[in-house]
Formats: structure tokens, sequence, C-alpha cells
């Protein structure tokens, strides 16, 4: 059986406690000598857009894509620590990406808002990284829109792994913005009620397995496998 996994990071393997609003903020104070005046808006979308809001809110013309970037990248490796301190893996979150990694036929990768950088730094804090497939991965940096992300890494898993065309691809994810980027992208989707959205309002959303979290491995398996078989 083949299968692509594809996991969220934020609230979906780990709780960052806050230091991601504290990246764009530092972010935005290096690109503009101003501390912003509220938090960044994150919530499932990707850096580019959380940026791009944030000068928005703030009558600021939005710099280069590649400075911002830059600036992403140094906030998010000053926090490592402050990250690692405060920050956890979620429950079953090593236990799942390990039981996924080790599959034969199947790809553990990334979709997230995250730049690359700062994606390997949220997981290494916790020592997830070495679970998943950096390579193949989508990233925050690769598109605004969180739907643009999945056709990404499609065409990623696609070209570095002997994977059939119809292979199913599965993103795993605690929002109504995954939910709805795998759907609109003709993905497959589990959601998990880790982040501030109740299995309800995922449910609602178009998720058709949600769960409460990732503690339980075999359940996990089990509706993967499902999938696999399509």
């Amino acid at each position: 059986m083949q299968l692509s996994v594809l996991w969220d990071i934020d609230h979906t393997l780990i709780d960052n406690a806050g230091v991601s609003k504290e990246i764009y903020a530092a972010a935005f104070t290096a690109l503009t000598g101003h501390v912003p005046a509220g938090p960044a808006r994150t919530e499932g979308r990707t850096d580019r857009l959380i940026m791009r809001e944030l000068f928005s809110r703030h009558h600021l013309t939005e710099p280069r894509w590649e400075l911002v970037r830059a600036a992403l990248e140094h906030a998010g490796e000053e926090r490592f620590e402050r990250l690692h301190r405060r920050g956890r893996a979620l429950p079953g979150a090593c236990e799942a990406l390990k039981a996924v990694e080790g599959r034969e036929g199947w790809v553990s990768s990334v979709l997230t808002g995250n730049i690359p950088a700062n994606a390997r730094v949220k997981l290494a804090a916790f020592g997830l990284d070495s679970f998943v497939d950096f390579s193949v991965g989508a990233f925050g940096s690769d598109g605004v829109q969180r739907s643009e992300l999945v056709g990404v890494a499609r065409r990623r898993i696609r070209l570095a792994h002997a994977l059939e065309r119809d292979a199913p691809l599965v993103l795993v994810g605690d929002t109504p913005r995954d939910v709805e980027a795998a759907l609109s992208a003709g993905a497959r989707v589990i959601a998990v009620a880790t982040g501030i959205h109740s299995q309800e309002e995922l449910a609602l959303a178009g998720a058709v397995t949600v769960l409460p979290d990732l503690s339980d491995t075999a359940c996990l398996l089990h509706h993967l496998e499902r999938i696999a078989r399509h």
C-alpha cells in the first residue's frame, strides 16, 4: 500500500507556547524598526499571508519576500531554545510520526504554513525532525494560500518517490484551513482537535475523520491504512 502523509506542525504536532507569534513580531520589528501594535493572525495561515496581513494592518508597504523570509529565519533560529523550554510535543506526536515513517511504501512529510527553516526549528526543538522528509514537503514560502501547497507537495513527492500516480495523499491538521486545503486539492484529511477548533467545528468544515488528538497510534494507523487501500 502506498500513501503520502503530510503533517501540519503547530497545534497538530507541537504546542509552540506563543513562540510563533513572537517570531512574527520580531521579524516585523527587524524589518520596520517598530514593534507591531498587536499579535500576528496565524490560525492555519501561511507565513507569506501572515506577514502580508501584518504589514497591511499597519498601513506599510510589504518588503520583498526575500527580506521577509530572511527576517523570519533569523527570528526563528534565535528562539530555538525558548521554544524548547516553553513548548512541547503534543501527546502521541512522536509515536505517530515514528509509526508512519516506518511503514514501507509510505512517505511522511509536512504541509505547513511555516517557512522551511522554521519548520525544522519547531520539530527539532522536540526531537521530531528526523521522522519526516523535508525535501518533499510544502511550506509557507511556496504559496500565499494553504490550498496552493497541496499541489506543490504532491509534485515533489512524485518526483522523488516511485509512487503510483493515483497513490492517495492525506493531510493531518487541526484547523478548518487544513481541511479546506485538502478537500480543494482532491486529498484526504484527518483532523485532530488539538488546536482551538472543536471536533464538531472540524467536522462541519468537511473532515470525515476527526480525532481528539494523536495519542491513539493504533486508531490513527487504522484510518491511514483505510485511506491507503482507497
